[in-house]
């Protein structure tokens, strides 16, 4: 079984390109950008990060997504909890977690099984505003 010491969710944003896309690759706004110029092309810590969409639900940064237009809503987040929840248990199922990060906007987090996550999760609802707490916890994390 892997052992990470992150894994990271960030939230989808409206801005997207214009064709079928890696889901890391695909959104252009919010969180997005940054973390992708952080983990770059190291496919070990990019098989760490998720994208929360409100269409899709948990992404993989590595799949592929068409752009799409969908806003998250407390009764979107409600609908999309038992599909998010089964995802993180397979995923749990096959990896330690010992610390997530989520880099997401309140209104994404009824979506996410917070207990589920790991032992010890870290919360930045706006990583436009505070980029420095993701960046610090990615650094201490041994991430480049």
């Amino acid at each position: 079984m892997l052992v990470t010491p992150g894994l990271v969710i960030v939230g989808c944003s409206r801005e997207k390109k214009s064709a079928p896309a890696p889901a890391l690759s695909l959104y252009e706004g919010w969180g997005v950008p940054p973390l992708r110029a952080r983990v770059g092309s190291y496919r070990e810590y990019r098989q760490r990060v998720m994208i929360l969409s409100a269409r899709h639900g948990l992404l993989r940064a590595e799949e592929t997504v068409a752009p799409y237009d969908q806003a998250m809503t407390p009764e979107r987040a409600r609908q999309l909890r038992p599909a998010t929840k089964k995802f993180i248990e397979d995923y749990r199922s096959r990896t330690v977690v010992e610390e997530a990060l989520l880099l997401v906007a309140p209104e994404y987090l009824d979506a996410l099984p917070l207990a589920d996550l790991a032992p010890v999760t870290h919360l930045v609802c706006d990583p436009l505003t505070h980029w420095e707490q993701a960046d610090a916890l990615l650094s201490g994390w041994g991430w480049p």
